[in-house]
């Protein structure tokens, strides 16, 4: 009888610590997100006062045309990032940039896994970050990154 108890005890503090490892792992994961898309946001900053303009979005929403995980770089082979960052786990979770026709602002969405996370954004409609509606978003300072742009 002693040893079921200890068993059940034993049972019970392993689900309790294995949640908690769950959680920070999505924790974690959903940080680097955020590390990612401002590193990105710095490098589109440095474009844009070289270029008096933000990059293009291709239609799939990749700078460029640029797959994540290449080099972000100019025509002129000016590299701004060494390698666009792609998703710490998930394929088919990506991240998506968006620009407006004059190229004058640009958004960045990607998706958090915590939903509990503050800064995740229900506002952020029509933007599909591989599989999944993004739920999370950084811009440039003249849009919000839920807002549609012309």
């Amino acid at each position: 009888m002693e040893l079921m108890v200890v068993m059940v005890i034993i049972g019970i503090l392993a689900s309790v610590i294995g949640g908690s490892f769950v959680q920070s792992k999505l924790k974690s994961r959903d940080a680097q997100r955020k590390s990612d898309l401002s590193q990105v946001q710095r490098a589109l900053e440095t474009y844009y006062n070289d270029h008096g303009e933000y990059p293009l979005a291709s239609n799939d929403g990749k700078i460029l045309g640029t797959p994540w995980g290449g080099v972000f770089q100019d025509t002129n082979t000016t590299v701004y990032m060494n390698q666009l960052p792609n998703d710490p786990k998930e394929p088919n979770i990506q991240f998506l940039y968006v620009t407006n026709t004059t190229k004058t602002m640009y958004q960045l969405f990607t998706v958090l896994e915590n939903d509990k996370d503050e800064m995740i954004n229900t506002s952020i409609v029509g933007h599909t970050c591989g599989t999944t509606t993004c739920n999370y978003g950084v811009s440039s300072t003249n849009t919000r990154p839920e807002s549609a742009m012309n």
